[in-house]
């Protein structure tokens, strides 16, 4: 066993961040004495020798990721490129950052530029860096409302300070403007310490319904103008013949998608396989529009693809990977319309296990009907229509079959389904939010996703066979010690989750099965996938733990994903099937590659995410005052989040503005519990609040409790049993129920006592006498005279984003 100095020691001279799997190899360690290192990896943490870096590793304490964006600073006396990290905000001095020369063909470095970096630490505690990619020099704009008074108000929920305009500086906008403003140079407004801004671009007035989207595009600078060449390649595109390729156009494939897609780039074809070593089986044909043939690797439309990483999607429009020319027309698999497209045909027997080698071609193909997931559904259900009546027989119900036997092998292998209704924002054709609602999910939703997994998994299979470069699509299982905050949860629930299980996605399915149809089981559902690691893209396989996949590649949807398009071009390269593959030497960036398009998927979803915070709050806004009910979906330190059950939006219940005491947070038991009368509001709490706040700008929602309704276990607040040291029986009791603490009790009833001695008579009932006086919050501070809570600033917004498989 090793002593705490040799762990230390270990973890403080690795180049990079370790592993708990490393300790174990590196020191022998074997069954229990697992279990001793995880608890002495805690204590040294606890004592601040160590701390926990990223994706499960530990690190010495001020120890910089593996990866970070850094700051160039300038050369030292030698004329090595120095740097800092970007985000240090600690107090002592950030370690020596030396910079590795850029490689030829890229621009210099210079001081004040930003780059991710990938650092190695040396003995002596400084690092070296080698840049991944340039992000460009320090942030030097910011988005806003101009405001009365010449200020700015930025949209960034997290932004500092003041921002103030000068008369000249405005570029003609007016208050109420939505701006892109640049920082001006080192300008700081005498005695306000407010920083000046110009305004560099003018957005649209924030009543327009469309700014919504727009504040999301700018602050997550997601790139929405296409490069001249860029274009000029995209409208020159034509037509693919059907030279050299397979004619898939008898082949009746139809595309299955949203009622308001406008780009279709997946086919799908299932028929009963006839063969005799396959009864019950069936073959499948998935078609993907040909997108390697239009953009080739090094190209200008491969370049700003690469940059953007993927499509953006909001309620109100779509930022495209491609443009329109490609993404709405010759990548877009239109019904009736030759188009060229990558195939894969596969044989599943009856429980969806795959048959035999897998086949890919480079194909032609013209689709047979244009089809939502509603009319797919209606006709499997017998509500046919002009349109899918005389395709019933021969391709949905195929399809169905074969969408079954996947469904077996899916049940078979333990996913992890969770079950969280998607919020859908309905806009109209102005931009206006009409609705709020849970997006439904049909068996034809559930078909078109079994189909593109086998086809994914298929294209995984193909590449690993042949031992060509691959970008996997990697979910790797979740953190053991957020597993070990989510059973201790569970276990207050009276549900058990076995320790030596948990590293298995059906252990959690077998969670999920228990809480189904119980009043906890959509807060349960989030903290199960809270619990789980992020998805991401590399091309080193570590397999998919959501889907309890061996290896999982995404190859269905290059029109809108870089990875998939790579996925493509490796293929093309691996089956011999063009000359429009990858590039020489590309499969040699695709670790960075990897590590930029994840980037930039995350940077879509909280792009995505916050868009719909701001149109649910915008929808909300006229209804400031109006009453909800909702259950609490967050404990924190602050306050609580409690999501409404009409609309799924997330508000915040600032801890300041709770009733009657000062609250406690016990992290652990995820509740919070009044220090003086022992109310408590734990998570799952079924709960009526009233709306406060409502800000379209920031998508802040603040709420202020009414009433517990029910608590997490069902349970009236009534029936509650008394909390130790909190409320007890009979006045007190009463007392902490209808606000009124016990010392204004206490002191009621001795003045009743003394005034009935001084009159001569028997001293009255209190519940007769007692006057109703103003309760006292924490610390004896006077409560507002009004209902409405004082403002605590904008909430931090609740993290709740479903990971992408």
């Amino acid at each position: 066993m090793p002593t705490r100095e040799q762990l230390v020691h270990y973890i403080e001279t690795s180049e990079t961040p370790v592993e708990k799997r490393e300790l174990v190899r590196a020191f022998g360690l074997k069954g229990a004495q697992r279990a001793w290192l995880k608890d002495m990896l805690r204590d040294l943490e606890e004592e601040g020798l160590v701390e926990r870096g990223e994706k499960r590793t530990w690190q010495s304490v001020g120890a910089l990721p593996e990866v970070t964006v850094i700051e160039v600073t300038g050369r030292d006396p030698d004329g090595e490129l120095l740097g800092r990290p970007a985000n240090w905000q600690r107090e002592a001095e950030p370690p020596h950052i030396y910079i590795q020369p850029e490689r030829g063909g890229h621009p210099t470095l210079e001081a004040g530029m930003r780059v991710l970096a990938r650092l190695k630490r040396e003995a002596d505690g400084t690092y070296d860096a080698r840049t991944i990619r340039v992000l460009g020099g320090p942030p030097k704009r910011v988005l806003g409302i101009i405001e009365a008074g010449g200020f700015l108000r930025p949209t960034d929920k997290r932004a500092k300070g003041d921002f103030v305009l000068r008369k000249g500086d405005l570029a003609d906008a007016q208050v109420g403007e939505f701006v892109l403003c640049r920082i001006k140079p080192s300008h700081k407004r005498a005695g306000g310490g407010a920083t000046e801004v110009l305004v560099e671009e003018r957005l649209g007035h924030v009543d327009s319904p469309r700014a919504v989207s727009l504040i999301a595009i700018h602050e997550h600078d997601i790139p929405t103008d296409f490069p001249d060449a860029a274009i000029d390649q995209a409208n020159q595109a034509k037509a693919i013949t059907p030279a050299g390729r397979t004619d898939l156009r008898d082949v009746p494939l139809i595309t299955i998608d949203g009622a308001d897609a406008k780009d279709f780039d997946d086919a799908v074809y299932a028929q009963a396989d006839t063969a005799e070593d396959n009864p019950g089986g069936y073959r499948i044909i998935v078609a993907i529009a040909d997108v390697a043939h239009y953009v080739r690797s090094g190209s200008a439309l491969d370049k700003t693809a690469y940059q953007r990483g993927n499509s953006v999607y909001f309620p109100d429009r779509v930022v495209p990977m491609l443009p329109e020319a490609l993404s709405n027309g010759w990548c877009s698999l239109r019904p009736h319309e030759d188009r060229g497209c990558l195939a894969v045909e596969m044989r599943i027997d009856r429980d969806g296990h795959f048959k035999g080698k897998h086949r890919f071609m480079r194909a032609i193909m013209r689709s047979s009907a244009r089809l939502t997931y509603e009319q797919v559904q209606a006709a499997k259900d017998g509500q046919t229509s002009e349109l899918t009546a005389p395709l019933l027989e021969p391709v949905i119900e195929p399809l169905y079959g074969a969408f079954h036997a996947l469904l077996r092998n899916r049940q078979q292998r333990g996913t992890l389904d969770l079950d969280l209704p998607e919020k859908q924002v309905v806009v109209n054709d102005q931009g206006e939010v009409t609705g709020i609602e849970a997006r439904e999910r049909l068996d034809a939703h559930r078909l078109i996703e079994e189909f593109m997994i086998a086809a994914n998994v298929a294209a995984a299979q193909t590449l690993e066979r042949k031992q060509a470069p691959c970008m996997y699509r990697v979910h790797t299982p979740p953190d053991e010690d957020k597993v070990d905050a989510l059973r201790e949860t569970l276990k207050s629930y009276g549900i058990n989750l076995a320790k030596d299980q948990s590293a298995r996605p059906e252990a959690f399915g077998r969670v999920l099965e228990q809480v189904k149809g119980r009043a906890e089981a959509p807060m349960l559902n989030q903290m199960v996938l809270r619990c789980q690691s992020q998805a991401y893209y590399s091309p080193d396989n570590e397999g998919h733990f959501g889907l309890a996949l061996d290896r999982y590649a995404h190859f269905t949807s290059p029109i809108r994903r870089y990875a998939d398009l790579l996925v493509h071009r490796a293929l093309i390269d691996a089956l011999q099937l063009g000359e429009d593959g990858l590039r020489p030497g590309e499969s040699d960036q695709f670790e960075e590659i990897g590590e930029h398009i994840s980037a930039t998927e995350r940077r879509a979803q909280r792009a995505e995410y916050d868009a719909i915070d701001r149109f649910t709050a915008a929808f909300l806004k006229e209804q400031v005052g109006a009453q909800f009910q909702g259950r609490v979906g967050g404990v924190t330190r602050f306050g609580l989040f409690v999501t409404l059950t009409e609309t799924g939006a997330d508000g915040l219940v600032p801890i300041n503005t709770l009733p009657n005491d000062f609250y406690k947070h016990e992290e652990s038991r995820h509740r919070l519990v009044g220090e003086r009368w022992g109310r408590v509001y734990r998570l799952g709490d079924k709960v009526r609040v009233r709306l406060t706040e409502a800000d379209p700008i920031t998508g802040g929602i603040v709420l202020e409790m009414v009433e517990v309704i029910a608590t997490a276990s069902g349970d009236k607040p009534e029936d509650e049993p008394v909390t130790p040291g909190g409320p007890g029986k009979g006045q007190r009791r009463h007392a902490a129920r209808t606000g009124k603490t016990a010392r204004e009790a206490d002191k009621k009833k001795k003045a009743a006592t003394k005034k009935a001695k001084k009159a001569g008579g028997p001293p009255s009932s209190n519940k007769a006498s007692q006057k109703k006086t103003s309760p006292k919050t924490a610390g004896d501070r006077p409560a507002a005279k009004s209902g409405k809570p004082k403002k605590t600033g904008k909430p931090a917004r609740k993290a709740n984003a479903k990971p992408k498989m």
